[in-house]
């Protein structure tokens, strides 16, 4: 029995040290990848040495001679920490990521290829100026310098992921970096989806209905739309909803499209001499995040601030002179059209002046393992033609029909690449502004300070639409209609712009900002309509303002949404009734109705008060709407803070919701809320337990950086995956949207990836922080170090003072022309 115990003994320790000894070889050949940031290279490309300092995060300071060598040295230390992330980037615009993951991805090549994003980003080219085009060459030398240095030097192949999925890695071109460009316009679009959705919807509810569930921003007219089946009689009425959760797609449900904040105010209104400007770009949160910081040196003076890798430009940042800030404008870009085929001859569509050829090309799409697949593509005089599985279109396309796509974004003449670059350069706000002429898409709202002004500029082509249009672009509509069809874009000097306001304060949250009347209306859906009430509640709080109360205003966690809703939904419940016994459904509702009460708002991640308000609000909105939508009803997967407004005060019989359909009893609204709190607590019992006060909004409000890759992988998501406690929700300043879809229906899937205060008073004292860290490689230290300052709500210094970089780098690299 000892001798058996002894082999077994000898036979455990050689395996531990088999394992111990397989899981060295491993991180040696995964960490062959880690650059050495003290490492200096000598290489072709370069006219001058450059010279790369990074600081105690990893921020890079990029100084060199000419302009040209410090964009190679930009596009050097993207591929030195983002290589795989650009990799997947280029591929996605590319619609190549089948040759590398298979079947998974096939509906995402299909549409980039039908929309041409690769092959736009290409032709673009030529329409940008000289400066930028030799910015575009540098910087793709620098990225192929550092793949020859990979290849030539077995550096781990550039990234650990290379070793799980094998395959080519071309060299950079400058197009690349074009179509992520234009790949950004993609990811942020949610016109396509919202038409969809309105089109859907509206075939299932009447005119006043469907501006309930739908409401245009408060404050707004509203011109009557037929109903969509009026346009197509007979169109069957789909009721299913697809669900899109690959993380490698650019098609992202409406209520996940790109949000930011970004306020700025004069020095009239700050406590320096200086102006003040905050921003936080709000996109999903991944791993490594969307955007890396990072400072350059050029010709026209320093620049610092997020990039995207894969783009020579520093898109949200400052210089001395200038700072800037971007949010989604929620511009209408974006039309769905129907084509009538021609049933005699399918390669034809019909026009306002008969029928008429699509124009035609075929591609091939290669899967891994499996025969590639053949596309043929085809264009419209409004677009290229969709299939029925995108975006849900097949939904609202009639038979012997198709579906086209009309979108700023679709155009070769696209200097967008041009105008980031002349931004940076800018020194004066009028500079700022006039390069601003040059963006096409996706469109943005420009926040912009000086030291002594401040200005908001809406960026990025409007369609020029007719009077008559039958649907005011709110839905799809008939494309061989003449009223229906675009007229051109409406010229740079209709932009909504805002100049030096009386006030002192500008501010965006996505949020409507003017009241023009349809064809000049900018838009019909706006981002917010509840942030923009705390902002407008934080500024008026106080005279003059600070980089720390911008601080404050950035990190504010108070749900105006909560504030309006509770007050109305639980009217009749507060404190209602007898005290319940212990243990029964009655008494856990008092507690749970007595937290509320005390409760102002905050969505701190310690406190149950926003997980009950939450779920309580899921489950009601759920109840109102899914009598009368069915399946549909799941593709409203938030909370509408207005929808709900206006069901409980009645607003032109919005009340008829809280009637359910089905039943011969008349329901209140006061049965609705009743009925959906209970149902709220129980999901939660089940959940967390029958002790409401020890509940924590925070186990629910997870936030999850998730390798878009990887994120899923048993075993390798716990590596690659970050994953913290939050606060916030989908309606605070400190956004943290809700993925809205079961079984982790409250995570925080979408939020601020960039956070940054400059300070014009002090424009060293200026801050900014990242949601994840600066390197893409799970194995460095600086994967996630920014993560968790971001998660406290901390900052790091922004300096563009050469000696005070010199003094602080912890890693210093020369690049030498060979």
């Amino acid at each position: 029995m000892f001798t058996l115990f002894r082999w077994l003994v000898y036979i455990l320790s050689g395996l531990l040290a088999l394992t111990a000894l397989v899981a060295l070889a491993i991180y040696f050949f995964l960490s062959r990848s880690l650059p050495d940031y003290n490492e200096d290279f000598t290489l072709d490309g370069l006219t001058a040495p450059v010279e790369i300092l990074r600081n105690t995060h990893n921020v890079p300071h990029v100084f060199g001679e000419t302009d040209r060598d410090v964009f190679f040295g930009l596009g050097f230390v993207h591929a030195q920490d983002r290589l795989w992330q650009m990799q997947i980037l280029r591929r996605t615009a590319q619609g190549r990521l089948s040759e590398m993951f298979g079947r998974r991805t096939l509906r995402t090549d299909e549409l980039m290829r039908r929309l041409d994003i690769y092959g736009l980003a290409r032709a673009s080219f030529d329409v940008q100026d000289t400066a930028t085009q030799d910015a575009l060459r540098a910087y793709a030398d620098g990225v192929n310098a550092w793949l020859r240095l990979t290849s030539d030097r077995a550096r781990g192949r550039g990234a650990p992921e290379f070793f799980m999925f094998r395959t080519e890695t071309p060299l950079w071109q400058p197009a690349d970096s074009l179509a992520i460009l234009k790949l950004l316009s993609v990811q942020l679009n949610s016109q396509i989806s919202t038409e969809v959705l309105r089109a859907r919807a509206s075939s299932l509810l009447d005119n006043d209905r469907l501006r309930d569930l739908m409401p245009d921003a408060p404050g707004a007219g509203l011109a009557e739309v037929p109903e969509y089946s009026s346009l197509f009689p007979g169109l069957p009425v789909a009721t299913q909803v697809a669900v899109f959760d690959d993380p490698l797609s650019p098609i992202r449900p409406y209520t996940l499209a790109g949000a930011s904040n970004s306020f700025a105010a004069a020095p009239a209104r700050a406590a320096g001499d200086g102006a003040l400007l905050a921003n936080d770009p709000h996109l999903e949160l991944t791993a490594p995040a969307l955007m890396y910081l990072a400072r350059i040196e050029l010709i026209s003076g320093g620049v610092i601030g997020a990039t995207i890798p894969g783009i020579p430009a520093i898109l949200s940042g400052r210089s001395n002179a200038l700072g800037w800030g971007i949010t989604s404008a929620y511009v209408d870009d974006t039309d769905v059209f129907i084509e009538q085929l021609n049933p005699d001859d399918p390669a034809q569509y019909r026009t306002p002046d008969g029928w008429a050829e699509f124009e035609t090309r075929g591609s091939i799409i290669r899967v891994k393992d499996e025969d590639p697949l053949t596309l043929t593509l085809r264009w419209s005089e409004n677009g290229p033609v969709l299939s029925g599985a995108l975006y849900d279109l097949g939904t609202v396309t009639p038979p012997g029909h198709v579906a086209s796509i009309g979108w700023t974004a679709l155009t070769a003449e696209d200097t967008t690449m041009t105008a980031a670059i002349r931004l940076m350069q800018a020194q004066t706000m009028e500079a700022a502004i006039d390069a601003g002429e040059l963006f096409v898409a996706p469109a943005q709202n420009l926040m912009l300070a000086t030291r002594d002004r401040v200005a908001m500029q809406t960026i990025g082509h409007l369609p020029r639409r007719n009077a008559d249009h039958q649907t005011q672009g709110r839905m799809p509509a008939p494309g061989w209609h003449a009223e229906n069809r675009w007229l051109g874009t409406l010229p740079y000097s209709s932009n909504p712009r805002f100049l030096d306001p009386e006030s002192g304060i500008l501010g965006n949250t996505n949020n409507k900002i003017l009241d023009r009347p349809f064809p000049l209306h900018v838009s019909h859906d706006w981002g917010d309509t509840q942030r923009i009430t705390r902002f407008l509640h934080l500024m008026r709080a106080r005279n003059v303002h600070t980089r720390d109360s911008f601080i404050e205003a950035q990190l504010d966690t108070v749900s105006p949404a909560a504030r309006l809703l509770l007050p109305l939904v639980a009217a009749d419940l507060w404190f209602s009734g007898e005290a319940a016994p212990a243990g029964t459904r009655a008494h856990l509702r008092q507690r749970a109705l007595s937290l509320l009460a005390d409760w102002n708002g905050e969505m701190n991640e310690h406190l149950p008060e926003p997980l009950i308000y939450s779920a309580w609000m899921r489950a009601l909105q759920t109840r109102l709407i899914r009598d009368e939508l069915g399946p549909l009803e799941d593709a409203f997967t938030h909370v509408n803070p207005d929808f709900i407004e206006r069901v409980f005060r009645n607003t032109n019989g919005a009340g008829e919701w809280c009637n359910v359909v089905q039943s011969s009893v008349q329901e209140t609204c006061t049965d609705m809320a009743l009925l959906s709190l209970d149902e709220a607590l129980l999901r939660l019992t089940e959940r967390y337990g029958t002790s409401v006060e020890s509940w924590r909004w925070g186990d629910a409000h997870t936030a999850t950086h998730r390798h878009t890759v990887l994120g899923n992988a048993p075993g390798l998501r716990a590596f690659v995956n970050i994953r913290q406690s939050t606060s916030g929700g989908d309606h605070t300043l400190m956004r943290a949207r809700t993925s809205g879809r079961d079984p982790e229906p409250f995570a925080n899937v979408h939020a601020a990836v960039y956070r940054a205060v400059y300070d014009f008073a002090d424009p060293e004292s200026s801050v900014f922080i990242l949601s994840t860290g600066q390197s893409g490689h799970p194995l460095s230290r600086h994967y996630d170090d920014l993560g968790e300052l971001w998660r406290r709500g901390e900052y790091i210094p922004m300096t563009l003072d050469p000696e005070l970089a010199r003094g602080g780098a912890v890693g210093q690299t020369h690049l030498y022309p060979n």
